[in-house]
């Protein structure tokens, strides 16, 4: 399915706050959910960098999700994000009814560009979302948005 003009609008936006991140010495990834009624409900970025490693902000998103939006709203609203779920973050997603996600790039580019680069993976198995919740709804990634979050990466990870 062909993403649409306002699903790159947003995951634009997920981009600037991986960017936000980058700027502020953290992990470049941001994300953001928007409901059925496509306002924007909840941005945020990564915040590892301080020492807790369960700070990404898909994580956050259900976390503020669970607390401020019914089950059905839940059920209705989208995540947007400039990077693939992680396990942990798509296993949240998926228990507290959260169900599209769109991504910019995929847990297996990002996987292969740390390979090229030299750098440590990640702690955690690069699965697809779908492997870890199979009944949620994904999109991604938009190649679009290889080459700036390839770069942002990049700059963060490279040996």
């Amino acid at each position: 399915m062909a993403l649409s003009d306002d699903d790159l609008a947003r995951l634009s936006r997920c981009v600037e706050l991986a960017r936000e991140a980058l700027e502020n010495g953290d992990q470049p990834f941001g994300s953001i959910l928007v409901d059925a009624d496509g306002r924007t409900r909840f941005e945020d970025r990564n915040r590892v960098k301080d020492g807790d490693p369960t700070r990404h902000p898909e994580f956050a998103i259900a976390r503020w999700a669970v607390t401020n939006l019914s089950p059905a709203e839940r059920a209705g609203a989208t995540v947007y994000t400039s990077g693939e779920h992680c396990p942990m973050c798509a296993a949240a997603h998926a228990w507290v009814g959260l169900d599209r996600i769109v991504y910019a790039t995929s847990s297996a580019q990002l996987s292969q560009w740390l390979r090229e680069w030299g750098a440590p993976p990640s702690p955690v198995a690069p699965l697809p979302i779908t492997t870890v919740a199979p009944l949620l709804t994904v999109e991604g990634p938009a190649p679009q948005f290889t080459e700036p979050m390839k770069a942002l990466y990049e700059a963060k990870f490279r040996s």
